[in-house]
């Protein structure tokens, strides 16, 4: 037994009441699933991100530095030049300066980040719809609560 003053400092009756726990055991829950099925293709869940971020937003707005890249996924610049440096390594990315520019980077994908993304794609898709399955009439009203929490 312990003396903590768990009335005193808590508002909950225990963990499983808190939001955050909540949260972080889902989060934790879906991040396992999906770990396991980028398993398949040799992606860590960072590297699917970044690789799967970089493509939409260069399909149809050119060049991404790596600085927005990092803000657009919500990843600090330290990880997010760690995990596209094992990606070009890899060979599915490049990562090229812009004349005038030497110190932002402009990572692009490559052919076979391409069919990297193909293959991803689908898999964390699958994973996302039985998951979030059990949402059911709330999916739609959920995915907007988080946008907004992610946007706030």
């Amino acid at each position: 037994m312990n003396d903590i003053p768990w009335k005193r400092i808590s508002q909950f009756e225990g963990p499983e009441e808190s939001p955050g726990f909540l949260l972080w055991q889902v989060s934790t829950k879906w991040r396992r699933l999906v770990e396991a099925a980028l398993a398949q293709v040799g992606l860590t869940h960072p590297q699917f991100v970044l690789l799967a971020c970089l493509g939409w937003l260069t399909r149809n707005q050119g060049d991404v530095s790596q600085v927005e890249l990092a803000r657009y996924c919500k990843m600090d610049s330290t990880m997010t030049s760690q995990v596209l440096r094992t990606l070009e390594k890899k060979g599915y990315i490049e990562r090229r300066l812009r004349e005038g520019n030497e110190r932002s980077k402009f990572p692009a994908v490559t052919e076979s980040g391409s069919r990297l993304i193909a293959q991803a794609i689908p898999l964390v898709e699958e994973v996302d719809r039985h998951f979030f399955q059990k949402l059911g009439p709330k999916y739609d009203e959920s995915l907007a609560l988080w946008h907004e929490i992610a946007q706030g």
